[in-house]
């Protein structure tokens, strides 16, 4: 299983509340090519089973955003998520 950490800390550091990163950019950012899993729009989903864990949705959500994989099968898109509505985060998590 991947570590998803260098995606998150990437993440934490952007500004934008929203923002489209293509595979090649993720893969870039990670170190690593990404699962073949990745090109199913289920994957990104950061709200799909939220009981089950996943590293690459956990590291979204670890840095305040949502993913949802566009139409293209390529690229991923990045919107932040408003604070008081970020699930399973207690307060103090998201610094």
């Amino acid at each position: 299983m991947k570590d998803y950490g260098t995606l998150r800390d990437y993440l934490k550091r952007q500004k934008q509340m929203e923002f489209v990163l293509s595979f090649d950019e993720i893969e870039e950012i990670i170190g690593t090519a990404l699962p073949r899993a990745a090109q199913r729009a289920s994957w990104w989903d950061t709200t799909r089973s939220p009981d089950i864990q996943m590293p690459q949705r956990e590291a979204c959500l670890a840095a305040g955003f949502a993913a949802t994989r566009l139409p293209d099968g390529k690229s991923v898109r990045f919107r932040r998520i408003p604070q008081q509505r970020r699930p399973g985060l207690r307060r103090g998590d998201a610094d």
